[in-house]
């Protein structure tokens, strides 16, 4: 029983490195957390998803999925579609001449929202070679007994992260308010998605 608190402390500082990165799923977070559109949901599907896929990666499945090259390329070439598609449309949008605010952004039916969610979270390999198999080898290293606590550490972190990054999002709303404000946050949301596409292409290729 010594060991809860430490397991638990490591796989919650553990995920929390891994997840802070600025990426597809952490910018579509923020900007649903600017629309205050559908937050609690998305927050709640991407700390669902991560605590499967953490607890996944530690009974195993990622060593299954590092066997099998021909997924991990499908996956691949999926995600770099959609982060491609995504930043284009940001771009698009920050093409748009009229004014952007807060409230016309585009608005997602709940069903679109976790939709898109799930295509950021699902079709991004790095979130199985980050949550699936890093965490899994680290959450497996500890005894069996042990392991729930690391997920249930690793869980708490991810789900933290979410909801700070949508609800913490509305402390920028004045920022926001400016129409240019948007434009900068589409060029960034553009930039990143399609880099992001290009290094998943890059991999493939080299």
């Amino acid at each position: 029983m010594t060991n809860v608190l430490p397991t638990f402390i490591t796989g919650f500082a553990m995920s929390a490195a891994l997840i802070m990165a600025i990426g597809a799923q952490n910018l579509f977070v923020l900007r649903q957390g600017l629309k205050r559109e559908h937050v609690g949901p998305i927050v709640l599907f991407c700390g669902c998803a991560d605590a499967i896929l953490i607890a996944a990666g530690v009974g195993g499945v990622g060593a299954l999925l590092g066997a099998m090259p021909q997924l991990t390329l499908v996956l691949t070439l999926g995600g770099a579609a959609f982060l491609a598609w995504y930043g284009l449309k940001a771009f698009q949008r920050m093409m748009t001449p009229e004014a952007m605010a807060v409230s016309a952004q585009g608005k997602f039916s709940l069903g679109s929202a976790l939709g898109a969610t799930a295509a950021f979270t699902f079709l991004n390999p790095h979130v199985y070679l980050d949550t699936v198999l890093l965490m899994g080898a680290a959450g497996s290293a500890h005894a069996p007994t042990l392991r729930p606590v690391f997920v249930a550490g690793a869980a708490t972190a991810s789900l933290t992260w979410f909801a700070a990054l949508g609800y913490g999002a509305r402390i920028l709303i004045p920022l926001f308010a400016r129409p240019v404000a948007w434009k900068v946050l589409d060029a960034i949301v553009g930039v990143v998605m399609l880099t992001l596409a290009a290094s998943l292409i890059g991999r493939i290729v080299l």
